[in-house]
């Protein structure tokens, strides 16, 4: 089996990021503001809390885009909107020849929306569908939906945008961003989407990023008072943004050492391990026996967690010992018995080791 995780930055590149929003966030705030919980409310004349606004601001200028929106819903609600935003109602949608994202399909579905598919990993082919088909958008997800994707993301949207400057190009960059060179738009991508959740943030809480027209309308569309995200959670998607690059850079060097010490043969019972995006990055190992459930209740009671909250949040800091994604399963109809994927989430190798350890003799005996 050949994977091709995508390539996460170096502890050096995640600090920088760090310090890059950092700088951002001096420029919209006041020092005096940040040692707040931020306001409330629709704010006469913004229809938002005033911090809010300052941290879609800031969103903007660190991921060099025109604008940025903070949504509810998380992730999907982001992608939900920002395909409705830009493709609309029962248009075409390009998208990668692979099981979709279950949740996005639903995005889809509402909007009753006709799919395309083509090849990602061929650009030729790319290339022709986009000149060939009738099309109202393209749909990028980041991380791999097959466990031999290895198309990459700014190849994609240039090749996209050498015949069309103008489609819209939407990139689910959720388990992606801040964890990578740059998100869709910083590729020329129309709206890049994820969920701030996923960066230690708080739950719920989406982030879209990109051309204003796009997110203009969507803001004008959102003017209820339960709609909005309020002060004390931009705040708070700030806060878990600066310390996320970091701890990410740290917990893929985690797998990649992972990974070597299983392949060396350390673990018995386990045949082979991969670093993959599937869809953060984790490790996926390839048992001997069919006995991942075994495995995983083994780990589970040896402290590993025994399914993910929202794949590295805040709350996620012991290793994820779990079956491998849905999409992955799709694929493959023996991967639920014959696979296992671990995320190291906020723990060092060996404590990974000693676990799986642990849980072989346990399933053996």
């Amino acid at each position: 089996m050949k994977t091709y995780p995508l390539t996460s930055l170096t502890i050096e590149e995640a600090t920088a990021l760090q310090f890059k929003l950092v700088d951002s966030i001096t420029r919209f705030f006041p020092g005096n503001e940040i040692l707040t919980r931020g306001d409330l409310g629709v704010v006469k004349g913004l229809n938002q809390p005033e911090v809010t606004k300052k941290a879609e601001q800031v969103l903007a200028d660190f991921f060099e885009a025109e604008s940025a929106m903070l949504v509810r819903g998380s992730g999907t609600n982001a992608i939900r909107l920002a395909l409705y935003g830009s493709v609309g109602t029962n248009g075409t949608l390009l998208v990668h020849d692979a099981a979709i994202y279950p949740t996005t399909q639903v995005s889809i579905d509402m909007l009753g929306i006709n799919i395309k598919k083509v090849n990602f990993n061929d650009l030729d082919a790319l290339k022709k569908a986009i000149v060939s088909e009738e099309l109202d958008g393209v749909l990028v997800q980041v991380t791999r939906q097959k466990i031999d994707d290895s198309y990459d993301l700014e190849e994609v949207i240039q090749a996209i945008r050498a015949l069309n400057e103008t489609l819209p190009i939407v990139t689910d960059d959720n388990y992606s961003a801040m964890k990578t060179k740059g998100i869709g738009t910083q590729f020329g991508g129309s709206l890049a989407c994820f969920s701030t959740f996923k960066l230690l943030g708080p739950e719920g809480v989406g982030c879209i990023v990109g051309d204003s027209r796009y997110i203009n309308k969507l803001k004008q569309e959102n003017y209820s008072g339960g709609g909005q995200v309020q002060g004390h959670e931009a705040l708070d998607v700030l806060k878990g943004m600066i310390y996320a690059p970091v701890s990410l850079a740290i917990s893929s060097q985690v797998s990649e050492t992972l990974c070597e010490r299983i392949n060396s043969g350390e673990i018995e019972g386990l045949e082979k391990a991969y670093v993959v995006n599937a869809q953060s990055k984790v490790v996926v190992i390839k048992l001997k026996e069919s006995n991942a459930k075994e495995i995983i209740d083994a780990a589970t009671k040896l402290g590993a967690l025994p399914h993910p909250v929202g794949a590295e949040s805040q709350y996620e800091f012991s290793p994820l010992v779990y079956r491998v994604s849905g999409t992955f399963r799709a694929t493959d109809s023996q991967a639920e018995t014959t696979m296992i994927r671990i995320n190291p989430n906020r723990s060092g190798v060996d404590t990974i080791v000693r676990i799986l350890k642990e849980a072989m003799n346990i399933v053996k005996k």
